[in-house]
Formats: C-alpha cells, structure tokens, sequence
C-alpha cells in the first residue's frame, strides 16, 4: 500500500492547464506502450483516467540536475503506486488507466516491472503530445519534463481535468473522491 506523504505543499494553479476543458478533443496521436505497441486516446471508447507525469527514478540512475529544488517535480513514482493500488477500484467502474511521460518505453518497461504497474504507461518521448494539446513543462538540468497534472476521458474528449497536483501519492485516492462524489450529486438529481 501506498504512503500518502500529506506535507506536501499546496502548488499554486498557474493556469497553464486551463485550456484542458471538458469537450476538448484529444489529438489523433498514437503514443508507444510499455506493453508493445500504441495507444491513441482519441480513438479509445469509454472513460479512461490519464495521470501525467514528468519523471520516475531509477535504481543506478541520477534525478536530472536541480530537481529537488523544484515544487512539485518529485512523486511521480508514489503517484503510480497510488495507481496501481487503486487500478482495481477504477477498473471495477469500467475505468482504464493510463500514465503518460516523456520517458522513453524501455524506461517504463523497467518500471512497470519493478513496480508491478498492471495499466499501459505510454511514452511521449516525441513531445507529440505536449504540443498538439500544449501540456505545460518545466526545466530540469537544460531538458524539459511534462508538469503533473490528470484528465479524465471520455470517448477521446476531455471530460475533466486535475491540475495542479499536489500530494501525488493521494492523488489517485482524489481522483476517486471526485468520482464518487460526481455519481452521489447524478443519483440525488
């Protein structure tokens, strides 16, 4: 089970997601999959939570230079945990999940391994998706990483979006909150 670390401080929102809003269409991009193959958003049927993230470690492998000194750059990996633990929660809604970062598929082959991650992590190691959709970034050591932030899609439209995050080890637990609290306000209607 995932710790959920809640000293983390709130990140202001800096808008730089607010053009992400319900309707908007998801660009006819077909991103690669640790699974093998690709996966394009726009054309997957049903709802689909798609969490980004700018970067997970790796045993033997330094963080990119000045990362701790940047708010919100780490928890991508207690943020997939968070994921992973609650994959059969989503799933028992018909719910997919998806992790999206610009690190390349052998790196998330590596992880989804290690970490037992039973859901596709896609690679937009390309910046394809960054740009069609202009995700916000940040620079780290001369490179730059997609900023943290979680769409909620729905027959490739975005039907919501969580941005900023802040405590990415609770942040699948948020998203679920934010589900059951959207399926309590429809029954009470």
């Amino acid at each position: 089970m995932t710790t959920i670390d809640t000293k983390e401080a709130a990140l202001p929102d800096d808008g730089a997601a607010g053009h992400l809003v319900p309707g908007a269409v998801l660009p006819d991009i077909s991103l690669p999959s640790n699974r093998g193959g690709t996966v394009n958003l726009s054309a997957r049927r049903g709802v689909a939570v798609v969490y980004v993230y700018p970067w997970t470690g790796r045993p033997g492998f330094n963080d990119p230079v000045g990362w701790d000194s940047i708010p919100g750059a780490h928890g991508s990996t207690p943020e997939t945990e968070g994921f992973r633990d609650h994959y059969l929660k989503f799933r028992a809604q018909r719910i997919e999940v998806f992790g999206i970062s610009t690190q390349s598929s052998d790196h998330h082959r590596e992880l989804a391994t290690r970490l037992a991650v039973p859901f596709p992590l896609l690679s937009d190691e390309r910046f394809e998706l960054k740009e069609a959709l202009n995700l916000p970034v940040f620079e780290a050591g001369g490179a730059l990483y997609l900023k943290r932030l979680t769409m909620l899609i729905r027959d490739g439209h975005i039907s919501h979006t969580f941005y900023p995050v802040s405590t990415p080890a609770a942040h699948a637990r948020e998203v679920l909150n934010w589900l059951d609290e959207k399926r309590r306000a429809a029954a009470s209607s």
